[in-house]
């Protein structure tokens, strides 16, 4: 997404501005704080006063202080174009801030914007000095999204850096929990007000009106300290003789001294310049060739028209001005505008200032706004910037051109992920006229799947599909529709690019397969991905690639691992070499599919050629480098190798700054999870996938491994077993189900809670079930050629008979396992079953099955029997989650403290302290520690 500079410009320092060191010191001294909120509305001097504050402390402060400025606007409400911004204005003090969380932007599917911001707070943490990030305007910021991504950031703000808001009303944000924790400092009208002295400076000194006490006094009373009222009162008694009678007849709330004072500002200019004023309001920034374009021949008045007298102003000849001239000499009036940038190339109006200027426009001149509005939105196509001429065609209610300019921005911001921006922009269209233009329908469709409104999409599909051909299935590739070849049926339809219209079907089929996948409707995925691939322009790479990759899903989620094997391996050699960041990401699937296959040698392979080939390419880490050290971890961790695991898990938590896929946090708790579980810590493995869950992301990868029922497998280990069985009964799982791939999972976490209830309460029918069950996921496993099914079934059939006391039957399965185990080098899949497997290991030992590999698996049982934790002098011991909970209880921490200290909610926070209560038979903090003590717990 283009960066507009002048949005991150600090203001200049104004060369008559009143010194407002009571100010200056309260901000000082809230840099000690979270936030600094600096609310009041219109015209109170807010932005002067953050640039008068940052120009003094850079000059005067000891520590250095690093500024970075952003000036927000309306179309700053797409949360994406948000962190953009703020990321380039912190790029203005650093310019490796947030290149991580900038990539993440950028990433095909975007994390959610707590995990950007989670990369985003990591990577400032390491900027050295302190930080101010001030937003300005932020009134303009309606959407909630944003609110609690700032929300987020404000709750985890690393030690150095200091927020400031400046608003005309206070944000949603939760500003009381700030101030009680004396985290906030707030500066409102009263006091931001001028006080009796400092209106004596600025209109006496400043301006040079020589008002006497009892008239500053007066005025100041009547307008209640209010700068802007001030600043227009000033320039509304220049050249004026009788100025006591003028302020005498100045009364009345804020909103009626505005009106009189611009219309005394308005009257008094030149009629030249108050045109220039009226037509150049519409314009959210100012530059001289942009309003010469708004403000050309036959629009109004010209300049040099009029030969008024000028009011704060010099008279400039006729033939000398433009608008650039024009700007300069308004600023030089103090007449505000507002520079924007140090070349004083672009300008703004003081906000309050343009309204006004626009309800003027509006009462004298309403038929030319639409002309005005057209004139700047040609500008700004001409000059690059085609969302500026969108917004300006849509406020001259120009809506085919309106439409023509968003037809052809469509595919830049979608690739942006700026679909949300778009589609507000599209829902401003009549819907007659998006029903002629098939491509706007599609791009439609496209921005709800982004969106997740999966539902809403079909019907935009088939308004487009009614301009098309005949879309029913035809074994030779059909020739893209065109208004020449089908004109009968694209009659009163209207199309701003021809090859945009001729890329529809493919379009169209790409949707349906993503919709189908993401819905798990597996055979309309295959259906529509293969349609799509027929469809697809042979240069069309990156569609080609996406109704590729989701082919390959969709075998995948239907069990046909070889096919999805094929289809991803030719998916990356496809794309290694023109484009290595889908190749690295598509590298991550194609490992989960050949673990899933029982591959884990490939597996290895796999990752390992990715690294190289990432480790081989210039510049930026490219994305998908965190999956592939984190993938790495998981099949380190299955092979038994914690240590390398541990080690390749923290360089993927490193790189998950800056070269992080999408959904990635979800992916990294679940490792995460897996690696507690071989500690032994069960209940933080609970709570990581708690975080997995609520940061999950529907999309079209397949969950073949569901969150809930790898909860439900730890809840086995605890012996929680009636969870265990509620969550089957809960998700309708019946040992007589019809079986799917992708239900798989849980079919054999099933298996595990009736074998466990077997062993708890010796029903023969639950074991029986198990076993019936387990027969039938074996066939089906072996059948799809899962492999890493296949073993894990042939270990919990061992287990089973075990159970039994048929000892030998168990062996035999246990060697069928074995031998398929032992060429891929599978440990924890054995060792995680705890001492039952450890004694069926050691029988077949004696029996001399598989001897080498089987006395590995027994000295994995004892590495993992000395890591386990220590038994503590309690009826019922604290978990190793709880341990952590009472140290943590022993600092001076606060609750919500220690739970983001441990990445967990308050309430689950809160849940294990009363657990940690309950064990050691006490109901305070201190009596809890003091207990600990008393126990050496600690």
């Amino acid at each position: 997404m283009p960066i507009l500079a002048t949005k991150l410009y600090i203001p200049p320092s104004l060369p008559n501005i009143v010194p407002r060191s009571r100010l200056i010191e309260r901000l000082n001294e809230g840099l000690h704080r979270k936030l600094t909120l600096v609310s009041a509305s219109a015209g109170f001097g807010k932005t002067t006063l953050m640039s008068e504050w940052v120009h003094t402390v850079r000059a005067h402060r000891d520590a250095p202080l690093q500024a970075a400025w952003l000036s927000l606007d309306e179309g700053d409400n797409d949360p994406a174009r948000f962190l953009v911004y703020c990321i380039a204005a912190l790029q203005t003090i650093e310019a490796s801030a947030g290149k991580g969380a900038s990539s993440a932007l950028q990433s095909p599917q975007p994390p959610p914007i707590e995990a950007i911001l989670t990369i985003l707070i990591n990577e400032v943490a390491t900027i050295p000095g302190r930080i101010v990030l001030i937003l300005d305007d932020y009134h303009l910021i309606e959407a909630q999204a944003i609110h609690e991504a700032l929300a987020f950031l404000l709750e985890r703000l690393p030690p150095q850096m200091h927020l400031v808001i400046a608003t005309r009303e206070d944000p949603p944000l939760p500003l009381a929990r700030l101030r009680a924790r004396g985290q906030l400092t707030e500066l409102r009208a009263a006091d931001l007000r001028f006080t009796p002295a400092e209106a004596a400076e600025f209109l006496n000194t400043r301006v040079g009106l020589n008002l006497s006490a009892e008239d500053i006094a007066a005025l100041e009373t009547r307008t209640e300290g209010w700068i802007a009222g001030l600043q227009l009162a000033a320039i509304s008694m220049q050249g004026r003789a009788d100025t006591a009678s003028f302020i005498q007849a100045f009364t009345g709330s804020h909103r009626f001294v505005l009106d009189y004072l611009v219309e005394e500002v308005l009257q008094r200019q030149p009629e030249r310049v108050r045109s220039f004023l009226l037509q150049t309001s519409i314009l959210d920034r100012l530059c001289g060739s942009l309003c010469d374009a708004v403000c050309s021949s036959g629009t109004g008045v010209r300049f040099g028209e009029a030969k008024s007298p000028s009011f704060g102003m010099a008279e400039t000849p006729a033939e000398q001005e433009d608008g650039k001239e024009m700007l300069e000499a308004l600023e030089r009036a103090n007449l505000f505008v507002v520079p924007l940038d140090d070349e004083r190339h672009w300008y703004r109006y003081h906000r309050l200032f343009a309204d006004v200027l626009q309800a003027h426009l509006m009462e004298e001149q309403p038929e030319r706004v639409s002309t005005l509005h057209q004139r700047a939105s040609e500008w700004y196509e001409r000059n690059g910037s085609p969302s500026d001429a969108i917004h300006h065609a849509l406020a001259a209610e120009d809506f085919e051109r309106a439409a023509n300019l968003l037809e052809l921005a469509w595919p830049a911001m979608d690739i942006s992920y700026q679909s949300a921006t778009w589609l507000g922009w599209v829902k401003a269209l009549p819907d007659e006229l998006v029903g002629t233009r098939p491509v706007l329908s599609v791009g439609w469709a496209w921005a709800l799947l982004d969106g997740g409104e999966m539902e809403a999409v079909e019907g935009r599909l088939r308004d487009a599909e009614r301009w098309l051909g005949p879309t029913d299935d035809t074994p030779e590739r059909p020739e893209p529709p065109s208004s020449e070849t089908c004109p009968e049926r694209t009659r009163g339809m209207v199309v701003a690019d021809e090859k945009l219209f001729r890329s529809l079907p493919a379009s169209i089929a790409t949707a349906r397969a993503y919709q189908a996948q993401a819905l798990g409707d597996i055979s309309g995925a295959v259906k529509h991905a293969r349609r799509a691939l027929e469809l697809t322009p042979e240069d069309d790479q990156i569609r080609y690639a996406q109704a590729s990759a989701l082919l390959g899903l969709a075998c995948w989620a239907s069990g046909d691992l070889e096919a999805a094997n094929r289809s991803f391996t030719d998916f990356t050699n496809m794309l290694i070499a023109g484009d290595i960041p889908n190749a690295i990401g598509g590298a991550y699937v194609l490992a989960d599919i050949r673990m899933a296959l029982g591959h884990l040698c490939e597996a290895e392979s796999t990752y390992q050629q990715a690294l190289q080939l990432a480790a081989g390419q210039d510049g930026p880490m490219p994305l998908g480098m965190a999956d592939l050290y984190r993938g790495m971890s998981e099949l380190l961790c299955e092979r038994g190798d914690l240590e390398s695991a541990a080690q390749y898990l923290l360089r993927g938590k490193e790189l998950g700054d800056q070269a992080a896929l999408p959904d990635w946090q979800r992916r990294l708790c679940i490792t995460q999870a897996r690696m507690r579980q071989t500690q032994g810590d069960l209940d933080g493995a609970l709570d990581l996938l708690d975080e997995a869950e609520r940061v999950y992301i529907k999309s079209p990868l397949p969950d073949v491994r569901p969150i809930a029922a790898q909860k439900t497998r730890i809840w086995i280990r605890q012996g929680r077993l009636a969870k265990a069985l509620a969550w089957a009964r809960e998700r309708g799982l019946s040992v007589d189900d019809n079986l799917s791939y992708l239900r798989e999972f849980e079919h054999i976490t099933l298996a595990r809670a009736l074998i466990a209830q077997f062993k708890s309460d010796r029903a023969d029918d639950s074991i029986r079930e198990a076993m019936g069950l387990l027969s039938r996921l074996l066939e089906a496993a072996e059948k799809g050629g899962r492999t890493g099914s296949v073993i894990e079934i042939l270990v919990l059939q061992a287990l089973a008979h075990q159970a039994l006391s048929d000892i030998p039957l168990a062996l035999t399965l246990l060697e069928h396992a074995l031998a398929l185990a032992e060429p891929e080098g599978y440990v924890r899949i054995f060792v995680d079953e705890g001492p039952p497997m450890a004694a069926l290991l050691r029988e077949a030992a004696k029996r001399g099955t598989v001897p080498n590999y089987a006395s590995q698996l027994l000295a994995a049982f004892g590495k993992a029997e000395s890591k386990r934790p220590v038994t503590q002098h309690l009826i019922e011991p604290l978990s190793e989650r709880e341990l952590e909970v009472l140290k943590l209880l022993r600092t001076e921490l606060s609750g919500p403290e220690i739970a983001r200290e441990l990445v967990v909610s308050l309430s689950t926070m809160r849940t294990h302290t009363r657990n940690v209560y309950s064990k050691l038979g006490v109901n305070s903090r201190r009596a809890a520690v003091r207990r600990a003590e008393e126990l050496d717990l600690l």
